[in-house]
């Protein structure tokens, strides 16, 4: 009888759950006074739905700059609601593209940075999330030098590294757009723009379920474009499926060009299903498989186009070596036998890069194919300040200078739209 009783209880709450399950609205012209569950009468700000919401409500958000509470520059999502953005003013239309929905804080919110534009963190084994049609842009918030690794044409120099800064009050962002500290359960990150990234553009940390990122634009972002970690010691723990997204200009962590620079990477404990992307001009690869334990993850690579990723479409390891590989390559085939490599079918290079015409930034694109970093040493042993230091007893000193012909510079939001339906069954296709 106990037992009736509480499968009986369970089952009211479940129900009492999905009954009480609201929607709520946000636009620049509504008030947080309104009670925001109806398009006429909206909230202003999403911190605050967010506060009101609860577990499985979703939020509908209209076209505007969001920069949380106070314009303090990140919105914190501690609770699993959706956010769905790309919605007119009246929420009778949606289009994702042509109504901006955007996380673009600016260069004097730095002051008062958390660890993403959007910071995830809530826990629920059962919780069912989707972020949907937001631009997250750190272009405005970024420093950048007003001259130096300034390719004719580009909008900026190249970014500055904190704590150095160009013509602006705070140094560089430097964080994530989305981070995902803590989550659980289906997470769906979709129709997206992720642009001038000053750290990984797409950091998730979740503990276990399912996580698919799917139709979004990567561009011009720093490190990886998509990183996706299981927080649970445990192989499969969380099931990562990265589809139908466009990568590109994926910069490294450093202006000398050393590491990093990835377009998406697959991490232990998760299963990686990595398909139908266009992962084109990144630094280094755009695909990464060298993270961790091949025994500790498996990965599906399949139906995926590259083109000029610089050195190389693909980075695995295969003991004791890191190979950097392009699909074009008579030796590409033999990964399906690489450790961790489930499957690794129907990838392309592209043949024709006329796709890319009007659509990519020229100037941007030139600039990156020839990005060059160099250094130059300078010792004279019989300068007056040597033969100083040699008579104090000091050791005598040169000089090395660099130049970078380009590093992270600033790609334009509004062209980053242009990527979506670049080139059918692969990327981003135009959001529905």
């Amino acid at each position: 009888m106990k037992s009736i009783k509480m499968i009986a209880v369970a089952v009211a709450l479940t129900l009492a759950g999905q009954a009480f399950a609201a929607d709520w609205y946000v636009s620049p012209s509504g008030k947080n006074k309104n009670e925001g569950t109806s398009p006429s009468a909206p909230l202003k700000n999403i911190w605050k739905a967010i506060e009101l919401a609860s577990a499985g409500d979703a939020i509908h958000v209209a076209a505007g700059n969001y920069n949380g509470q106070m314009k303090k520059g990140w919105i914190l999502l501690d609770k699993p609601v959706s956010l769905i953005g790309g919605y007119s003013d009246d929420f009778k239309t949606r289009d994702v593209i042509k109504n901006k929905t955007m996380f673009q804080p600016t260069n004097e919110m730095n002051s008062t940075k958390g660890q993403g534009i959007l910071h995830i963190n809530y826990k629920g084994a059962n919780s069912k999330v989707v972020i949907d049609g937001f631009i997250f842009d750190q272009g405005e918030a970024n420093s950048y030098h007003a001259v130096n690794g300034k390719p004719e044409g580009v909008a900026t120099g190249m970014w500055l590294e904190p704590p150095a800064k160009g013509n602006t009050t705070n140094p560089s962002l430097n964080v994530y757009s989305l981070y995902g500290e803590n989550s659980e359960g289906d997470l769906t990150i979709q129709n997206c723009v992720f642009v001038n990234a000053g750290n990984i553009a797409l950091q998730v940390n979740h503990f276990a379920g399912n996580v698919k990122v799917l139709n979004n634009i990567f561009i011009a972002n720093r490190i990886i474009g998509a990183n996706v970690l299981a927080k649970q010691n445990k192989l499969g723990a969380v099931d990562y499926e990265f589809a139908y997204n466009t990568v590109m200009f994926t910069w490294t962590r450093t202006k000398e060009f050393g590491d990093m620079g990835f377009g998406v990477r697959s991490n232990t404990n998760c299963f990686s299903r990595i398909h139908n992307n266009l992962l084109a001009l990144n630094m280094m690869a755009g695909f990464d498989n060298t993270k961790g334990d091949p025994k500790t993850k498996k990965v599906w690579l399949d139906k995926n186009a590259f083109i000029l990723n610089k050195k190389g479409d693909v980075t695995v390891t295969v003991s004791p070596s890191i190979l950097w590989l392009n699909v074009a390559d008579d030796q590409f085939e033999d990964l399906e036998d690489a450790p961790s490599i489930e499957s690794l079918s129907g990838n392309i290079s592209i043949s024709d890069p006329s796709i890319f015409k009007g659509k990519i930034n020229q100037a941007y694109l030139e600039g990156f194919l020839n990005a060059t970093y160099t250094e130059q040493t300078s010792y004279n042993e019989n300068s007056p300040a040597n033969l100083f230091r040699a008579a104090m007893g000091m050791n005598k000193q040169g000089s090395i200078s660099s130049k970078v012909s380009m590093f992270m510079n600033k790609y334009p939001m509004e062209e980053s739209l242009l990527l979506f339906g670049l080139m059918e069954g692969y990327g981003a296709q135009m959001p529905k």
